[in-house]
């Protein structure tokens, strides 16, 4: 059996020993506790440990954030848990390690930073609460500019150190805003638009069902109120009766219907007059009605019923003169629908100046002292009917040697006038019911017209010759009572 053989190398070197395991470093745990304390990870950079720094930076960052974006109270707890874990945490590791020390500078150093954090925090809260107090407080007086300003100093930082004390204002500046477009609304309502001003109404309802508004609501009432009455006395009106009308919510919106009724009598007045200076008869009469039904007590009453009486005067004017105005004959217009005008002269003893409407063939000849087209000048209104026979005066016989008809017998008859006649002030009708004009008959010559090729000679029947004194004395007892 063979044994092995060596050969010597003399280039060859001994392989060296291995590294003893290195020991921790000592450390010091108070060090490490105050560095965690920071929520910056301090504590797991002093004993080496960067993965846990890395992650107690990120936790603090997403446990911030979460409570920023939330400003709920249970984030601002679990993010105290984080704080008290990441120290105890940092302790037990620290107390693990076989060799402690007592390091000053880390010491100084994980405090000074701790200390600079809690402080900047401690500040930042303390910042918050004082701009909170000032946001509550110009709440209170109704002063939302005041409000909205102190809010606008709330930065990233206040949030991050105490959003649940700030968040309260942003719920604040919301509903400042809300009353800023309540109170645009409100405004373009005082032009008359009722629309505009029931949209402001349900903003501030709506605000209002928030605890705490109830000032800043009252606030843009006011200055609603304030700006009334308008200087459209029928806007004012239009505004004053939808605040009465509106359903009451106990609550300071109320407070509207109380002040309508303070502005309302003068603004239906006012609208009254400016309607009557319209010719909008109407709806004036309706203004100045209103304010009888609604305050029968207030001291514009005698105003109202004055204008209720002119306004319905000039209705019944208008209403006469438009059927005048349709009249062509004795069954139209206002022969055939009479109205009456209460403003007319009234119908009395003695003379009696009329209108005479329909065929005016012979009541064009009275004289003109008789006649009027002014309904606010005539006593009586007059439609004539186209003549008729009346009594039978003379029969004559008539020769021509022109004509082998003749001689030709010819009667005689007065104009009779078929009449209705009206009494303006009531619309009544009166007698008497037709006139007859008396007028010389049976005239020695008698002229006629014909037509076609053979003469047959004049009718039969023919009118009185009349004169204006005839008509005169025929339509005497018309206008004479």
């Amino acid at each position: 059996m063979d044994s092995p053989t060596y050969e010597h190398d003399p280039y060859r070197q001994p392989p060296e020993p291995p590294e003893p395991p290195r020991a921790p470093r000592p450390c010091d745990p108070v060090a490490v506790a105050l560095g965690n304390a920071s929520l910056l990870g301090i504590g797991y950079l002093l004993l080496g440990r960067w993965k846990p720094a890395a992650f107690a930076v990120v936790g603090t960052g997403w446990l911030l954030n979460l409570t920023a974006s939330t400003a709920e109270t249970w984030c601002e707890i679990l993010l105290l848990l984080w704080w008290a874990a990441g120290i105890a945490h940092g302790w037990f590791l620290a107390r693990r390690r076989a060799e402690h020390v007592v390091r000053r500078g880390q010491r100084a150093g994980a405090l000074a930073v701790t200390v600079a954090v809690l402080l900047t925090a401690v500040l930042l809260r303390v910042d918050a609460y004082g701009i909170e107090d000032r946001v509550t407080e110009a709440r209170g007086g109704g002063d939302c500019e005041t409000a909205v300003a102190a809010q606008g100093e709330v930065w990233w930082g206040h949030r991050l150190a105490g959003a649940p004390v700030v968040e309260p204002g942003d719920a604040v500046v919301e509903a400042c805003h809300r009353l800023e477009r309540a109170a645009s609304r409100l405004a373009a309502g005082r032009s008359g638009s009722i629309e505009d001003l029931e949209r402001g109404f349900d903003i501030l309802a709506g605000v209002l069902n928030k605890p705490g508004n109830e000032q800043t609501v009252r606030t843009v009432l006011d200055a609603f109120l304030d700006g009334l009455p308008t200087k459209d006395s029928c806007d004012t009106a239009d505004i004053t009766e939808w605040l009465r009308g509106r359903e009451p919510t106990h609550d300071v919106l109320d407070r509207s219907a109380t002040a309508a009724t303070r502005m309302e009598p003068a603004a239906l007045v006012g609208c009254g007059d400016a309607l009557m200076d319209e010719d909008n008869w109407q709806q004036a009469r309706a203004h100045y009605q209103h304010l009888l039904d609604e305050y029968p007590d207030d001291a514009r009453t005698d105003q109202a019923r004055s204008g209720v009486k002119k306004a319905g005067l000039a209705i019944e004017l208008g209403k006469v003169r438009d059927l005048v105005e349709d009249t062509t004959d004795a069954s139209t217009g206002y022969c055939d629908t009479p109205a009456k005008y209460s403003g007319a002269p009234p119908y009395r003893k003695g003379f009696n100046r009329a209108m005479f409407l329909g065929d005016t063939e012979y009541t064009d000849e009275l004289p003109g002292d008789w006649r009027t087209s002014d309904p606010t000048k005539a006593a009586l209104v007059v439609c004539a009917d186209t003549a008729k026979n009346g009594a039978a005066v003379e029969t004559c016989y008539y020769e021509n040697d022109l004509s082998e008809y003749l001689p030709h017998e010819v009667t005689f008859y007065k104009v009779k006038i078929p009449l209705k006649v009206y009494e303006l002030r009531t619309g009544k009708r009166v007698d008497p019911r037709e006139v007859q004009i008396s007028g010389g008959s049976c005239p020695s010559v008698l002229h006629y017209e014909y037509y076609g090729t053979y003469d047959y000679g004049p009718g039969s029947e023919e009118f009185v010759s009349t004169s204006k004194s005839d008509v005169r004395d025929a339509f005497w007892p018309v206008v004479k009572r």
